[in-house]
């Protein structure tokens, strides 16, 4: 008898009477806590459940909360009544109901029987921990927490600020220094009795008791000051995500927990019968004797996190949805935004599409519904053209647009008519190729038959809105690739532009002019940019557009092949 097993129970008493009895058969004595607030009924039933096992002792009961005071008490008193009842004992080992031991109790018991005089408990400085999750590293200790961060986290916080304020701090009692490190320790009953039996015991409990978390910080703290060799590492296989929260294990992680080599391991999952039946009734399934290595699966681990938190690019999920700037990429591939094309070039969605082999949709975030390619009511993804489904997030509903069709580039129009809500997604998107011309929304007012009255409030309306667009491609923060013309430049030589649109997506060089598309005939519009001048409105979006422009083709033979049918 060299190993006795501490247990902490508050649920799942089926599994835990299951591993208390696998302890027990391997020669292991056994104290069990269950916590204070499991009602009694159920606790006397787990205890008479109990027992027929001899080498079984209940301790006295603490509400055990997270972060609390009362997981250390529980510790505390499991512990002396362990070192009383079982005094055979040389190491005891701290474990909870949700453990489970992998390996041969036998070959635990012989690990440690090598290592006499080691305490394998997990103690490092607040300065050398990067683990902990919450903004607390030292005021731990220099703070006090009188309210529960889970029940009354308002008034946790608020005592935590006004501390702060004030600038109170408490002094660690002897000058110790304070650790912190795993709460599953394996300590020897040399160390252990002497942490239990200082003399000065009551100070330091009083001054743990509001430590916030003192059971990852009480006996990784107290250890320094009686062991004699310190493995500052735990032999319990415990995993937490990027939150601080313990992973749990299942069925489907039977070889992950074989390759850790580890002895004991948790959370596992209650309902996990492959696993227990695996480990404690399958001998032939043991693992190897060798030396414990938890890392050799921390790098499945780091994956798992890294999918977590950063996910597959451009697929959002609930663990990062709420969280800006938490995406792995805002959208999952390129894809390319024409603000002003179709208003400038006959057809210039076909085209387009023949041309590039794109799948090319009109106005995705028009105010009527969404043009999908090819008059679509519904796309990859089951997205729907209603606006109103579209309009909920409309962010949501470009991304999710990308992830459904990858590995078709997408194009689709835009203009300052359409729902604006998209423009900083889409600045921000390295994905994203846009190109605009600027002013073009002004052609189809000028081949409307409006009163001209409403079309110069129209103007007005659309230039401040594409304006402000501008800005926002323009900006510092912009990661899309944009390129903005305005109108009067682009006509002067079209080719060259629309030769470095077909480029960046992919496409060979156009052999014939008339692979070109056709330019709207614009004899007129520059009398019209004239008219609205007149009428009290600066149209200077579309750049110095003389008023004879689109009229004396003589003058300007570079636009005669797009001006003429």
């Amino acid at each position: 008898m060299s190993v006795g097993i501490v247990m902490l129970v508050h649920n799942a008493f089926g599994r835990a009477e299951q591993v208390a009895r696998h302890w027990a058969a391997a020669g292991c004595p056994v104290v069990i806590h269950v916590d204070k607030a499991v009602p009694r009924r159920k606790h006397d039933a787990f205890v008479a459940a109990l027992a027929d096992v001899k080498t079984i002792r209940f301790s006295t009961r603490y509400r055990c909360e997270w972060g609390s005071w009362g997981i250390v008490a529980a510790s505390q008193a499991a512990a002396e009544l362990m070192l009383v009842s079982f005094p055979k004992v040389r190491h005891v080992y701290l474990a909870s109901g949700s453990c489970l031991p992998l390996r041969p109790v036998q070959e635990l018991i012989e690990y440690l029987k090598e290592r006499p005089q080691t305490d394998f408990i997990e103690s490092a400085t607040t300065a050398d921990v990067p683990w902990t999750v919450g903004g607390l590293d030292a005021e731990r200790f220099t703070l006090r927490f009188p309210f529960s961060w889970r029940r009354q986290r308002y008034l946790f916080d608020r005592a935590v600020d006004i501390q702060r304020k004030l600038k109170l701090q408490r002094r660690m009692p002897n000058n110790l220094v304070p650790h912190m490190g795993s709460q599953w320790w394996c300590l020897t009953r040399r160390t252990l009795s002497a942490v239990l039996q200082d003399p000065d015991r009551k100070t330091y409990d009083k001054f743990f008791r509001h430590v916030w978390i003192p059971d990852e910080s009480y006996f990784q703290t107290l250890a320094r000051l009686y062991s004699t060799k310190i493995e500052s590492r735990s032999l319990t296989l415990s995993k937490f995500d990027f939150q601080g929260k313990p992973h749990i294990f299942y069925d489907d992680h039977l070889q992950l927990l074989r390759r850790s080599d580890c002895f004991v391991a948790r959370k596992i999952w209650p309902y996990a019968d492959r696993l227990y039946e695996a480990f404690l009734t399958d001998p032939a399934g043991a693992m190897k004797r060798t030396e414990p290595n938890p890392g050799k699966i921390d790098r499945i681990f780091a994956k798992a996190v890294e999918r977590r938190t950063r996910g597959r690019p451009g697929l959002y999920m609930q663990s990062r949805f709420p969280n800006e700037d938490w995406e792995n990429g805002v959208t999952a591939a390129p894809y390319s935004m024409f603000q002003g094309f179709a208003e400038l070039f006959e057809d210039f969605e076909h085209w387009l599409s023949r041309t590039t082999g794109a799948r090319v949709h009109g106005h995705l975030f028009a105010p009527d519904r969404a043009h999908f390619a090819e008059g679509q009511t519904t796309l990859n993804g089951a997205l729907s053209d209603n606006p109103i489904l579209r309009d909920y997030n409309s962010s949501a509903f470009l991304t999710n647009l990308i992830w459904n069709t990858r590995g078709e580039r997408q194009c689709f129009q835009f203009g300052p008519m359409d729902n604006q809500d998209i423009n900083w997604r889409v600045a921000r998107d390295p994905n994203a190729q846009v190109s605009v011309i600027t002013g073009a929304w002004a052609v189809p007012l000028f081949r409307s038959n409006l009163d001209f009255a409403e079309i110069r409030k129209t103007a007005a309306k659309l230039q401040r809105i594409e304006s402000a667009h501008m800005d926002v491609l323009r900006a510092p923060r912009t990661k899309a690739r944009v390129r903005i013309w305005t109108m009067a430049e682009f006509i002067e030589a079209p080719m060259e532009p629309l030769q470095g649109i077909l480029d960046e997506i992919g496409r060979n060089r156009l052999r014939r002019l008339s692979e070109a598309p056709r330019m709207v005939n614009l004899t007129g519009f520059g009398q019209f940019l004239q008219n609205l001048k007149n009428q009290g409105m600066h149209p200077y979006l579309m750049g110095d557009f003389p008023v004879v422009r689109g009229v004396d083709d003589e003058a300007k033979p570079s636009l005669k092949p797009y001006l003429v049918k």
